[in-house]
């Protein structure tokens, strides 16, 4: 778990460094209006679903779960060359999308890894260790990000040369040292094989099927990053030469609560902290809209971000690893994860569409009114107890 976690923070340097001012050089840079960025946007969240399916399932098919994942993460660093070449709507775009399928690829193997590599009662531990070394690599990819862009001339371009160049060695540090035995367990006697037909037919578990409508009732209100971000400049007046450093107040939050709360998760119940995760995300929504121009708005909203990532992320995979047999596990947290990212495709088509005729005051207004009655009616599903 340790080796892996070590890929995800070396490979989260990389992406972070894009992320950080990927917001700002589509906008900015190349002029792109709020929809045509809530596009691209939802675009880089929402085609990831479409093969998160087949990572998980080719995953637990083969029982090769790490040589998924490394596909995966080869694909995502091949990317980050791509973008010095791409400085077109349709060429970011095709760049960016084979970027998610990559991520598609590697997700859930790499969950699978974990949720079969820790005992039961302590599924929330050990993904909160993963998250918080993933998100080690996202607290050091923004400040790598912001001294390249005040230091180099050509500083997008410079940006993503070294963020090739580290996701390069994330991939190296994924074949020599995580092991690559099979990972998929004999199914149990009486279970049904490993198929495509099984892997979408999980959902008929109920407390799968709870889960995964939780995760797509709350993820059709979540606004996406790069509009948090926004927003909060636009609400502070934050100069742009600052901007790349605003997700490294999301990721120090995220990494120090990611394993307190992958713990409280085991002791009172993951649903619990899920849903406080997403609490914690409509108060951020409210401060964005109430805060005005206050001096310790960014820091309240950054910590709230984080603090919802931190409750969600790891969270919710631990949850669902509880709902599925050891054989289907990959596909079964690919099902999730799917639901879960095409509801954030849709949230950032959405708010992009919202934001371009009304302004960015209404469109998260109305992001809040759902954000709080989804929770409401997910307050009314409840999973098993392990969830």
């Amino acid at each position: 778990m340790l080796a892996l976690g070590t890929v995800s923070l070396i490979t989260d340097v990389s992406s972070e460094m894009v992320t950080a001012v990927l917001p700002l050089y589509l906008v900015a840079g190349l002029g792109l209006s709020p929809l045509g960025f809530g596009l691209l946007d939802g675009l880089y969240n929402g085609v990831s679903a479409l093969v998160r399916l087949t990572g998980g399932h080719l995953g637990d098919r083969l029982g090769r779960h790490k040589a998924l994942a490394g596909i995966g993460y080869g694909l995502s660093a091949l990317c980050k060359p791509l973008l010095l070449l791409a400085h077109t709507l349709p060429a970011i775009g095709a760049v960016l999308a084979l970027d998610r399928t990559g991520k598609g690829l590697r997700t859930a193997p790499r969950d699978a890894l974990i949720s079969l590599s820790a005992a039961p009662a302590e599924r929330g531990r050990a993904f909160g260790v993963h998250r918080a070394m993933d998100t080690a690599g996202a607290l050091i990819g923004p400040i790598l990000a912001f001294l390249i862009l005040r230091g180099a001339a050509d500083g997008y371009d410079a940006v993503f040369t070294v963020s090739a160049c580290v996701a390069a060695l994330g991939v190296l540090v994924l074949v020599l040292f995580v092991p690559g035995r099979r990972t998929a367990p004999a199914p149990a006697p009486g279970a049904e094989p490993v198929s495509l037909r099984a892997s979408v037919g999980l959902l008929r578990l109920r407390d799968l099927r709870r889960i995964s409508l939780c995760a797509l009732l709350l993820g059709l209100c979540t606004v996406s990053d790069g509009f948090v971000f926004l927003l909060l400049q636009r609400a502070t007046g934050i100069a742009d030469r600052w901007f790349a450093l605003l997700p490294l107040g999301t990721a120090a939050a995220f990494f120090l609560l990611a394993l307190p709360l992958g713990r409280l998760a085991d002791r009172i119940g993951r649903r619990r902290v899920f849903l406080g995760g997403h609490l914690a995300l409509l108060l951020l929504y409210g401060l964005l809209l109430f805060g005005g121009q206050h001096p310790a708005l960014p820091y309240a909203v950054l910590l709230l971000h984080g603090g919802f990532y931190a409750a969600t992320d790891g969270v919710l995979m631990a949850a669902a690893a509880g709902t599925v047999p050891e054989e289907h596990r990959g596909a079964g947290l690919a099902l999730v994860q799917t639901g879960q990212a095409l509801a954030r495709f849709a949230a950032s088509l959405g708010f992009g569409a919202v934001w371009t005729v009304w302004g960015p005051r209404p469109a998260l207004a109305v992001a809040a009114a759902l954000l709080a009655v989804a929770a409401a009616l997910c307050v009314r599903l409840r999973p098993g107890a392990d969830a």
